[in-house]
């Protein structure tokens, strides 16, 4: 089968190199030039994209992304390790409260890799490269679609600035920005059903290197998350001894756009006590990335049980982006192409639409509903805060259950509260982190009567510890540095 990957991102290698390893002629086409850089140091300093500046963003890999490649791509697996990605054991996890570190059976599966998203991406092109049924056409934009009538049309190949490209399956892998619902317009189609939820918040992210020979205040792949009343911070150990520190506030709270400035972002960061340990041992790489404008968004190519057209499906961001804060995009796309590099071959091409809807409906549309009401929750905490407004009776059972600040009335407990407690019993924990890695459902470990039992019990007997929040006198100072 001949088919024309549009886009060069993650998700679109990913399918590139799975589909030319069964036996498939796959063209990928990227208006950016994706051959890889020398080194991964080279990679990290060309990596930003203004089309995909998530590429810059802090980034993980978490259970339901890694043990998939590791069965799947098991040469990009350990492409990735040799390349410098930090295999983070579950018991590297583990918060110095909790005093049974003893292992256990299954314990493998909750480790999570730390890393540049540069790096790991750099693996991925030098994989395809290498690949003797995949064609790499950088600087190759694609403006539509060919197709032949019908109801739905079938869609047999693209059209681009450097002329038409023919393929038996089209799949677009081009990110959040996609154009599809336009090129399915120019040829008859219906458009894609698309379900958003806002976000909410801001990115600002940089980049450190550790001091040789400094003596750090925790190990070198640490990962810290730490969500206050006016912004969360989140800090990752990842590879050849580099750091990422990002700030995230609520997108309306316009005096954080002073941190886009590396002096007042150095100044909020040090706010945070945490952080401030680490400013002190080690040294700036980059300028501050900021990224905003993000929505959790979810495509469906069937509409009413209808493929909008069939040749044509939506992998990586083109089918579903989420807040990055939980590190849940990697994962889903990982997935998709999975199961689509089985599928194809496996199904007929007019079938292969209702197929990749089927995994949407059962592995990712749960995840993106919990995520646009985890936001929701959490973003309506942060809008009272900024407003010093209290909280509405609808809006405040939701914005509580995100926060942690009170325990379900029927019978669940919050994740806030899950990862408190988790702190200080070793099943808890590793719940947590099943949860967090997207092995288990929400609703599973949340309504758990054994786990509830337990939440209570530690967080009745050690309570909430307070968060290293700056007052408001100490952030605006902070953010006015600049």
């Amino acid at each position: 089968m001949r088919i024309a990957v549009v886009g060069g991102s993650l998700s679109g290698l990913l399918a590139a190199t799975l589909l030319g390893r069964r036996g498939h002629e796959v063209i990928v086409l990227d208006r950016d030039d994706v051959a890889p850089a020398g080194d991964p140091e080279a990679a990290a300093a060309t990596a930003f994209r203004a089309g995909a500046p998530q590429i810059v963003q802090l980034h993980v890999l978490r259970p339901l992304g890694r043990l998939p490649v590791r069965e799947h791509l098991p040469d990009v697996y350990a492409g990735w390790l040799d390349a410098g990605v930090v295999e983070h054991s579950l018991v590297q996890q583990m918060p110095p409260t909790l005093a049974d570190r003893s292992p256990r059976p299954g314990d493998d599966e909750l480790a999570m890799l730390l890393f540049r998203r540069s790096t790991i991406d750099w693996v991925i092109r030098r994989t395809v490269a290498a690949e003797p049924d995949v064609t790499v056409r950088s600087g190759v934009r694609v403006t539509g679609l060919t197709a032949t009538a019908g109801d739905p049309p079938r869609v047999t190949g693209v059209t681009t600035d450097a002329g038409p490209v023919g393929a038996d399956l089209v799949l677009d892998a081009s990110g959040r920005r996609t154009r599809i619902d336009h090129w399915l317009r120019g040829i008859g189609a219906r458009p894609t059903e698309v379900t958003a939820a806002e976000c909410g918040v801001s990115y600002y992210t940089r980049y450190y290197r550790l001091r040789p020979a400094a003596t750090l205040p925790g190990p070198p792949a640490t990962v810290v998350n730490l969500p206050m009343r006016r912004f969360m911070l989140a800090m990752f150990g990842c590879d050849h001894d580099t750091v990422g520190l990002c700030l995230v506030p609520p997108a309306e709270d316009r005096a954080f756009k002073a941190v886009r400035d590396p002096a007042a972002f150095t100044a909020v960061a040090r706010t945070v006590p945490q952080a401030a340990a680490w400013l002190d041992v080690m040294d700036p790489e980059t300028d501050v990335y900021p990224m905003g404008d993000l929505h959790n968004t979810l495509r469906r190519l069937v509409v009413d049980g209808t493929p909008v057209a069939s040749g044509i499906l939506a992998v990586g961001d083109s089918l579903c982006t989420t807040n990055p804060t939980f590190a849940r995009g990697i994962a889903f796309a990982l997935q998709e192409v999975i199961h689509l590099a089985g599928a194809v071959g496996e199904y007929p091409v007019e079938e292969l639409t209702k197929v990749m809807d089927e995994l949407t409906s059962t592995r990712i549309e749960p995840w993106f509903a919990d995520q646009a009401a985890i936001d929701a929750a959490r973003l309506a905490a942060l809008r009272r805060e900024l407003r010093g407004t209290p909280a509405g009776p609808a809006e405040s059972a939701e914005s509580e259950w995100a926060a942690g600040a009170v325990e379900g009335a029927d019978g669940r407990v919050d994740l806030t509260s899950l990862r408190q407690a988790a702190g200080f019993d070793p099943e808890l924990f590793r719940a947590h982190v099943r949860l967090l890695g997207m092995l288990t459902p929400a609703e599973e470990v949340l309504a758990d009567p054994a786990v509830v039992r337990r939440v209570r019990e530690i967080l009745g007997s050690v309570g909430r510890p307070p968060l290293p929040d700056p007052s408001d006198d100490e952030l605006a100072a902070a953010l006015a540095a600049g």
